[in-house]
């Protein structure tokens, strides 16, 4: 049902005439390349790459980058949210606010309120950002809304409530705006909710098609992947936004754990479309091809990574190909036409996997597989070698740039598996009662050093008790090309640009800039908290800014005046 905003408040002013935006047509985003001042989509252009064309910053003067302005929300959960930029105004959203501001001085034109109710938070309360399409953005909210605002006014176009928070559902991403579609998908917090892509008319929040994660009847071929009749409460969610790719009308999206996340037992099989990516007609929905990651996950590896399209050559041959480097702790490389396994090779230290067959099904280690009860150790631990953080790739290096988790793991829990019911757990990890808790692994455990939550202390690790990094890795070969290693891990996405610098930042607060030839510290600063989002970069009245937040607010770069 769509309705006006009534539970909604706006705050705005007028637009300064020289900021209005003009419109962003379908032509804007699909060759967003081509005007590098802007950052039109939640990864700056639809093959993901998160690189800019920008060369206002580079190796020399990045060392007099100056804090700029502070944007900090009313609200204290850390930001996952990467923004947008058009045309000098800059877009982001928190909470229960969307906000317009001036990308140069950070003045705010606009605010618009949704109460999000906080009883819908199932683990932490946060978006990635919006999209825009024409002149309006578009929040997809926590607790399950699709909202069309004003870009100009801040006032709302139109609501339309998506999924039903109560029923163990919530809404993550940013969406991905494709022609006249909204494209984006309903996560679950292992509450066994099953879990699909859609796409929605960009004027009316009207829903086109639908492409379920997690099989909705047990006359679909998936169901078969699926003991019995587990296929009910199989989770898959959505919860990073995917990829386009023009030429073929594909887009990726990645899926995340099946349920219950911790113990398989009751659903024996490889449980599709859990752990894969998915290649959909962006006009139909219709499935591809699809590549399954981690069959049968048992370790809550979620393979909703950002899919990055690039064209390499490869074995001598140019191939359309797509780099990513997986929570279960492998860097592949995939042709994105057809989905062909091109190339796995562990990035982090691990020991699930001893290879891969012919057509790339990972061959798990008997130790793991089928996983004890109790609490086996494993490598990489819960949060994986990489999460949902943004990677990069940048086509002047030729290498894949990620924020990576490493020489770490811990006891993967596997107990009793909880009764379904709606709205309630449903992992698999419970412990009997009276039982005792599982010993603890070297390094950070299974949850490495807190997980996704605020507050979480800095740990001064040595390597051994594992460590966080940024991480160059060469494409051809899954070769490692230097680390830039933290003091603690690290939740925050990564930026390359035309200049060969690399921005990225850690849980301790400290946001640098690299070489991205050589991993080369070449400035930083202290931002007082965890990085958990993608840095941008972008253009305003003639000079180059970074953006980037950090805990709870969003803080912009540029050189002095």
């Amino acid at each position: 049902m769509i309705f006006r905003n009534w539970n909604a408040q706006f705050l705005a002013v007028a637009l300064v005439p020289a900021l209005l935006p003009a419109q962003v047509t379908y032509d804007r985003l699909l060759h967003a390349d081509r005007e590098p001042a802007n950052w039109l989509t939640y990864s700056g252009g639809y093959a993901g790459l998160r690189y800019s064309k920008l060369t206002g910053l580079d190796r020399e003067n990045v060392k007099g980058l100056q804090l700029k302005w502070v944007w900090r929300p009313r609200y204290f959960e850390k930001m996952e949210a990467t923004p947008i930029v058009v045309d000098g105004v800059l877009y982001s959203v928190q909470n229960s606010e969307a906000v317009a501001m001036d990308a140069a001085t950070g003045k705010i034109f606009w605010t618009f309120r949704y109460a999000v109710p906080p009883e819908s938070n199932q683990y932490l309360m946060v978006v990635k950002g919006l999209a825009i399409s024409g002149d309006s953005l578009f929040w997809a909210t926590y607790d399950g809304h699709l909202i069309s605002i004003d870009a100009k006014t801040g006032i709302a176009n139109w609501n339309k409530t998506l999924v039903d928070w109560h029923k163990g559902y919530q809404l993550n991403v940013a969406p991905l705006v494709v022609k006249d579609k909204l494209i984006l998908g309903p996560a679950t917090n292992e509450e066994g909710a099953n879990c699909w892509v859609a796409a929605y008319d960009v004027k009316t929040g009207k829903e086109l098609w639908r492409f379920y994660t997690a099989p909705m009847s047990a006359d679909e071929p998936t169901a078969k992947t699926w003991a019995a009749d587990s296929w009910k409460h199989g989770g898959s969610p959505i919860w990073v936004t995917g990829s386009y790719d023009p030429e073929t009308n594909l887009t990726f999206w990645g899926t995340g754990n099946p349920n219950p996340g911790w113990n398989g037992d009751n659903r024996t099989g490889d449980d599709l479309y859990s752990d894969s990516v998915v290649a959909l007609d962006a006009d139909t929905g219709k499935l591809k091809w699809h590549y399954q990651f981690t069959p049968h996950d048992e370790f809550d590896w979620d393979s909703v990574q950002v899919p990055v399209l690039a064209d390499i050559e490869w074995q001598g041959k140019p191939r359309k190909v797509m780099l990513w480097a997986n929570r279960n702790g492998f860097f592949y490389v995939l042709d994105r036409t057809s989905g062909q396994f091109l190339l796995g090779k562990a990035f982090v230290k691990q020991n699930w996997n001893i290879g891969f067959d012919e057509h790339g099904r990972p061959m798990k280690s008997a130790a793991l597989n089928p996983k004890p009860m109790g609490g086996p150790y494993v490598e990489p631990g819960t949060q994986g070698g990489t999460n949902w953080y943004s990677p990069s790739f940048s086509p002047r290096t030729g290498l894949f740039y990620i924020s990576t988790w490493d020489n770490y793991g811990g006891p993967s829990a596997k107990g009793e598996i909880q009764v379904w019911r709606e709205g309630g757990k449903y992992s698999g990890n419970a412990r009997p009662a009276g039982s005792p808790a599982p010993a603890r692994g070297r390094g950070a455990g299974g949850r490495a050093g807190g997980g996704r939550g605020r507050g979480s202390s800095v740990g001064y690790r040595t390597e051994e008790e594992g460590y966080g990094a940024v991480r160059a890795i060469d494409p051809q070969t899954g070769n490692k090309k230097w680390d830039f290693k933290m003091v603690d891990y690290t939740e925050s996405g990564v930026l390359t640009t035309a200049s060969d610098l690399l921005f990225a930042g850690g849980k301790e607060g400290n946001f640098v800039a690299l070489d991205a030839r050589t991993g080369a510290l070449l400035w930083h600063t202290n931002l007082g908290g965890t990085i958990a989002s993608g840095p941008i970069a972008y253009q305003a009245n003639g000079r180059q800014y970074v953006a980037v937040c950090a805990d709870n607010a969003l803080y912009a770069f540029g050189l002095p005046d």
